[in-house]
């Protein structure tokens, strides 16, 4: 084998193996539903200022309205969503390993 040239892999059996499969299935459980509450969330200030503008302007905290509120809170909303995706796709990495390992102890190469 050429130095620069990749190994051949038997990607159509890495793609039916349970760790892969098992990665898929952990991926598409947290990104696809945090990424639908990140949208309904971020969407929903604009649809209550836009069609509920008197239920924004009440005042929550001394000065600020709900408006206000909400809109912070979506800082606080993206950076949580953030933190928890970091911690997930630290488990995803592990998962990833063992498909790597998987993957070298079938075609014999080392990654």
């Amino acid at each position: 084998m050429h130095p620069n040239s990749s190994p051949e892999y038997d990607w159509e059996s890495l793609s039916k193996a349970p760790e892969y499969q098992s990665l898929l299935r952990s991926k598409s459980k947290f990104i696809l539903p945090a990424s639908i509450f990140f949208v309904v969330y971020y969407f929903a200030l604009l649809v209550l200022v836009g069609w509920w503008p008197e239920l924004m302007k009440v005042r929550v905290l001394s000065v600020l309205n709900l408006a206000y509120v909400f809109a912070v809170s979506e800082f606080v909303m993206a950076w949580g969503i953030a933190l928890i995706y970091v911690r997930k796709a630290a488990e995803w990495d592990r998962q990833a390993a063992a498909v790597i390992s998987h993957l070298t102890e079938r075609s014999g190469t080392r990654v």
